[in-house]
């Protein structure tokens, strides 16, 4: 209730207007009360007209004072409404969240039961159910990948080529250079196929300068089987040495190194059996063997009821670091020769060959594609002894070549290459025949140019200094290969 308070003036004063309630800040109430002792002394006191002036003013600053702590005041009590509604909203929405969070935890549960259960229903179906139909095969499906090699060469050499020697050696006629002038090279024709889930197939049609069509490779390989092996049985070049196992338009020059024309008559293949084992460590390591007939230079005559020929070898390599890698391989082979004719001469006998390989090869990043380098050598140690031309013998050979094929730009490179071999005298009956080299060295230097118009085509350009006989024969030979079909990968 209000309670009116007495003046001297006569005026009353309610108390509501001075006491503060619960929304008046202290500031106004002090402000307030100020103004109302102020107006009770003025009316105390007898009134002029100055002072009536002044009193005029003190209540016009009073009358403002008023109006904006009075509007501050109703701001704030605004403020202060919004946010008790504002927290009220979100505790609504935090209930109404946490009551939707729990219904779909609820339903998800419900979910996976129902899932779970029809898996295990359809898998109880499909147990039960009989198996599908195997689709219809294609009539292509077991068509081979059929491939061409074109490999064509000009040669001009200063001395000619077929009728060279390699003095110390009685080599095979495949020693021999390529011919002078144009000619076909070794052009190839290719079937591969998957025979079925564990073999596959391979058979290559070689073509030579004299129109001759021979089988180069002819075998089946496993696919599939366990701990690491693989066979390979038919006809097929060996695995021992760096190159002798990739085809010749595979090789980093147009010819094989001078060990190789020497002791293998360029490249040994023959009919036989291949086992390889490939261990199962970080570190590649690889071990291989294989029985040969015995019909392929080194070796004559299928000697040993067509067992003529065993090789062995091992291969092992590994990264360096993420642009350089290497492998490193030792290759046996030891054949058995029957009447083995080299230029009219007659040998009969054992041949041994032992071969150190080594390869660098660098790209950096590991991306070969703008730039790569590709070093590798080879030391060769052999011995042959038996009769040649009825002439009991015995004798030590060996020989090396070291090679670097550098890619300075795509598409673009550039090698070289020197090889060398001797002989031990083969005794005083010998003298003066192909075993004996007359006290002359056997060596040859190249140095080759490359375009590669793509990866299935290629233009080369060679430079060979080759003092293999006693009279020296430079050679320029320019040779074009072109793959077309579908062609494997070549090998590291």
């Amino acid at each position: 209730m209000s309670e009116a308070l007495p003046h001297s003036g006569g005026t009353k004063v309610s108390r509501t207007s001075v006491l503060p309630s619960r929304h008046t800040c202290p500031r106004r109430n002090k402000a307030v009360a100020l103004a109302v002792i102020g107006l009770v002394l003025l009316a105390a006191s007898p009134a002029s007209a100055d002072e009536a002036a002044d009193l005029a003013a003190i209540k016009s600053q009073l009358s403002a004072l008023e109006h904006d702590y009075g509007g501050k005041i109703r701001s704030l009590e605004s403020r202060l409404a919004k946010a008790e509604a504002d927290a009220r909203e979100a505790r609504a929405a935090a209930t109404t969240a946490n009551r939707s969070a729990s219904t779909a935890t609820v339903a998800a549960q419900a979910a996976a039961q129902t899932a779970e259960a029809s898996a295990n229903a359809a898998q109880k179906a499909a147990a039960e159910a009989p198996p599908p139909a195997a689709p219809p095969a294609s009539n292509n499906a077991f068509n081979p990948g059929i491939a061409a090699v074109l490999n064509g060469f000009y040669v001009a050499s200063s001395h000619d080529t077929q009728t060279a020697h390699i003095r110390g050696f009685a080599a095979g006629e495949d020693a021999r250079g390529p011919l002078r002038g144009f000619s076909l090279g070794e052009s190839e024709v290719s079937l591969a196929a998957n025979i079925d889930p564990s073999l596959q197939g391979f058979l290559d049609f070689s073509m030579k300068d004299d129109n001759s069509l021979s089988v180069e490779e002819a075998y089946i390989q496993t696919k599939d089987l366990p701990y690491g092996v693989t066979l390979k049985a038919g006809r097929f070049l060996s695995g021992i040495g760096y190159i002798n196992e990739r085809h010749a338009h595979d090789w980093s020059f147009s010819d094989a190194p001078l060990p190789y024309r020497a002791f293998l008559n360029s490249q040994y293949g023959d009919d036989g059996l291949q086992v390889r084992w490939l261990a199962p460590t970080d570190q590649f390591l690889e071990f291989g063997a294989e029985i040969f007939r015995g019909d392929a230079y080194p070796a004559t005559g299928a000697s040993h009821t067509g067992q003529g020929t065993v090789t062995a070898f091992v291969h092992t390599g590994n990264d360096i670091n993420d642009s350089s890698s290497y492998l490193l391989a030792a290759s046996y082979l030891h054949s058995r020769a029957d009447k083995r004719d080299s230029e009219g001469h007659l040998f009969d006998g054992t041949d041994d060959l032992g071969i150190l390989s080594v390869v660098y090869k660098w790209a950096p990043g590991g991306n070969p594609v703008v730039r790569n380098l590709t070093v590798s050598s080879e030391l060769f140690y052999g011995h042959e002894g038996g009769f040649f031309d009825a002439t009991a013998f015995s004798q030590d050979r060996f020989g090396w070549y070291a090679q670097a094929v550098y890619q300075f730009m795509p598409q673009w490179s550039f090698g070289l290459r020197y090889a060398d071999l001797g002989s031990s005298n083969p005794g005083p009956a010998l003298a003066g025949s192909l075993l004996d080299d007359l006290g002359h060295a056997p060596r040859a230097a190249t140095a080759l140019l490359e375009y590669d118009t793509s990866e299935f085509g290629r233009l080369r350009l060679q430079y060979t200094h080759d003092e293999a006989d006693l009279k020296p024969n430079d050679l320029i030979l320019f040779q074009y290969t072109v793959i077309y079909g579908p062609h494997g990968a070549h090998r590291y």
